[in-house]
């Protein structure tokens, strides 16, 4: 292991965080926080969620969220001032995430603040729960809780082409590229070429896009030299060396093996990730004939040789 790359990165995250709780009535920059960090906006996504145990945007909403409880517990502020201190443009918008977060209506929780200065009941606690210990008015926090249990290898890949579909929208929707990619795929003869295997490439953070704005590519590895039908698009994945996970299970449960892999095992192992390199998926089968606990997807994310 290379301490001195585990800190650049844990030294990485805290001013991301510093920055974060500075400025909670700002919009979050993410480009810039994924900049300062010498990663692509998506990288520092799946490295920030990995060592702080949720993402910058979701960090943000929390905090000015335990703002607000804290705003309703000991001011007299409207709870329309609140919610718009908050960062939401409706009374409606802001109870419903309020009542989400801590079981009660914003004016509940105020009743019962209240109920607790004047000694007939327990306070309500102003605190969400966080992994890494960090609340609005507890700004000690810890990185890394414990050693991550995956498990990765080092992988020399040679370059690859990619016959693809590109899908714009949301992530969970790329399934619709698929649809479209097989049967041109078979028609073309792709599927029985060696080497061929089924791949996803995500280019861009989910939170610093609208969903409807989200690129990616749902592919077919090739051969360099084949000729793409009418319909698929050749995109090329860069050889280098790649950190490899394979994580079973479903999909939905992806962005937490990612955010293992590139927030925990790179960093604690050592390695850096390649500013601007293409990390992707392979699937070794489908939900279409395999049960969701039994899907293998491949993750490769590119680090430096």
């Amino acid at each position: 292991m290379k301490p001195e790359t585990r800190s650049f990165y844990e030294d990485a995250v805290r001013r991301a965080v510093a920055r974060i709780t500075s400025g909670l009535d700002e919009a979050l920059e993410l480009d810039a926080l994924a900049r300062r960090a010498a990663l692509s906006p998506l990288h520092f996504h799946h490295v920030f969620r990995g060592m702080v145990g949720e993402t910058p945007l979701e960090l943000h909403r929390r905090l000015r969220l335990e703002r607000a409880a804290a705003q309703l517990a000991s001011t007299d502020a409207a709870v329309t001032t609140v919610a718009f201190d908050a960062g939401y443009e409706t009374h409606e918008s802001f109870t419903r995430v309020f009542r989400r977060a801590y079981a009660m209506a914003p004016s509940e929780f105020r009743a019962r603040a209240n109920e607790a200065r004047a000694g007939c009941a327990r306070p309500p606690q102003i605190e969400l729960a966080a992994r890494c210990g960090l609340h609005h008015a507890i700004p000690h926090f810890d990185l890394f809780a414990g050693e991550t249990t995956m498990n990765a290898t080092i992988e020399n890949m040679p370059e690859m082409k990619v016959a693809s579909v590109h899908h714009v929208g949301p992530y969970t929707q790329i399934g619709e590229a698929f649809a479209k990619l097989h049967p041109l795929a078979e028609r073309a003869g792709l599927t029985k070429l060696p080497g061929c295997m089924m791949v996803g490439i995500f280019h861009d953070d989910p939170e610093a896009k609208p969903a409807t704005e989200l690129r990616s590519d749902a592919g077919l590895v090739v051969p360099v030299d084949t000729e793409l039908p009418a319909g698929l698009a050749p995109v090329t994945i860069p050889a280098g060396t790649y950190a490899k996970a394979i994580y079973r299970g479903p999909y939905e449960k992806l962005g937490d093996a990612w955010a293992q892999l590139m927030g925990q095992w790179v960093p604690q192992h050592g390695h850096r990730i390649v500013d601007g390199g293409v990390s992707f998926e392979v699937y070794r089968n489908t939900p279409m004939d395999t049960a969701q606990q039994d899907l293998i997807t491949e993750l490769y994310v590119p680090i430096a040789a």
